[in-house]
């Protein structure tokens, strides 16, 4: 993507993109408590070794503390955040007003999700909200950040003489190359380049020959020189765990290859790292990927190691 002379939000995760470097981010699960020394403790794992942290928001539907708060304590040490948003449990007026109160706290990147339905999490019977969808909660911040309103067309200020005082945040949206039918997801990733999305974060990568398809797809149709594409990656600890994510995991294709890899290591972690590391390698050469998002499941602390082996050390400077 080319440089621009502007900065949309200034935040580091948007200077390290438009200065043209490869991009570290990786994600940090808030607690399923109030323990801030688990958040501590995640931040030291991670500061120094990826230019932004991505905070979930009550992942997989289950209660956990809240990313605008877990965010606050990362920007307070000195970790850069991007807070996740998701359409699940909000309405837009609850959205517009946690996304003023995340950019008066100092945050400046955010990630649009739909959100896990709320079935899959620790209250079945919760009643989702999904007032906006992921596309329209993008387009709504564009238009908060840009154009300087509200969704409802109002300036975003406290009276006609006082200041307008917007949200300047780095949108970002998720891709998932390998849902079906195949041949949409371009066209859904169009859509949310169209209604605002700086960056791109896509669903963790294994089936490397469909991903590059995708990015052909991508490429043939312009759409990498639009935006910054962050590619997915979940390092695997075990068998078991790959087996599970083939079988069980929306969206999620593993090959063979990679399960027998998992299945015959005498050291399985290590071998899950190995294999993150192979592809990192192999994403750098793809035409497009503006950099890698690793997702380690409550395994943060693998993440210096990935980053190191993968020679992706030391962050730039910017």
């Amino acid at each position: 993507m080319n440089q621009q002379k502007s900065f949309k939000a200034g935040s580091r995760l948007e200077k390290v993109l438009l200065s043209g470097h490869f991009a570290v981010t990786a994600e940090l699960g808030p607690p399923k408590s109030a323990d801030l020394e688990l958040v501590r403790r995640k931040i030291g794992y991670l500061k120094s070794y990826v230019d932004a942290a991505n905070i979930t928001d009550n992942q997989t539907a289950i209660v956990r503390l809240s990313s605008i708060a877990t965010a606050t304590v990362l920007c307070q040490n000195g970790l850069e955040p991007v807070i996740q948003m998701t359409c699940r449990d909000r309405n837009r007026i609850a959205i517009q007003s946690d996304i003023l109160g995340a950019y008066a706290l100092g945050i400046k990147n955010i990630l649009c999700l739909t959100g896990d339905h709320q079935s899959l999490g620790n209250h079945p019977g919760a009643r989702g909200v999904f007032d906006l969808d992921s596309i329209q909660l993008v387009q709504m911040l564009k238009v908060m950040r840009d154009e300087k309103r509200f969704l409802c067309g109002e300036e975003i200020r406290n009276s006609p003489k006082a200041p307008v005082v917007e949200p300047r945040m780095f949108i970002g949206a998720a891709a998932n190359p390998f849902g079906d039918p195949f041949e949409l997801r371009v066209v859904r990733l169009a859509k949310k380049i169209a209604a605002g999305a700086d960056f791109i974060q896509t669903q963790c990568i294994y089936d490397m020959k469909r991903f590059r398809q995708w990015m052909q797809q991508v490429q043939d149709k312009g759409l990498h020189q639009k935006v910054h594409i962050l590619a997915g990656l979940t390092p695997l600890r075990s068998v078991r765990m790959a087996q599970y994510m083939k079988q069980s995991v929306a969206g999620v294709t593993i090959p063979d290859e990679i399960i027998q890899r998992m299945a015959q290591a005498k050291d399985p972690a290590e071998e899950g790292v190995k294999i993150c590391v192979e592809q990192i390698e192999e994403l750098k050469e793809i035409e497009g990927i503006a950099g890698i998002h690793l997702m380690a499941v409550a395994w943060e602390k693998i993440v210096p190691v990935i980053v190191e082996r993968a020679g992706l050390m030391p962050r730039p400077s910017v």
